[in-house]
């Protein structure tokens, strides 16, 4: 039953399109589209991606767990993306797959050339 629900939760994050579109944007984040030096709030994230603010915040906490996006602050909280520690995920780890899945990314949306 255990291994069950491992098998739906993996195949649910592999699958999560918004928590893709955060990590995404968190990655590829530069400092001007944040208005403080800490970071982004999680209200102008949820701008950036076009997304409501509480599925911002929830996807947020998933990539915090994984320890690759740092918090600091209370109210507001600002958001950035930890390089080091993405780069230090296992290679099996499905939140590593998901953000290294360049397949449908349009890079267009996060440079310019």
């Amino acid at each position: 039953m255990e291994l069950k629900r491992v098998i739906i939760i993996k195949m649910s994050i592999e699958e999560d399109i918004s928590l893709k579109m955060v990590g995404l944007e968190l990655m590829f984040l530069t400092p001007e589209k944040y208005s403080n030096e800490d970071g982004i709030t999680a209200v102008e994230l949820a701008k950036l991606v076009n997304l409501p603010v509480d599925i911002v915040k929830k996807k947020l906490q998933i990539l915090k767990d994984k320890n690759i996006v740092r918090v600091k602050g209370i109210n507001p909280k600002f958001w950035l993306f930890d390089e080091y520690n993405f780069q230090r995920l296992d290679d099996d780890d499905e939140i590593f797959h998901l953000l290294c899945n360049f397949e449908d990314v349009d890079f267009d949306k996060y440079f310019s050339y």
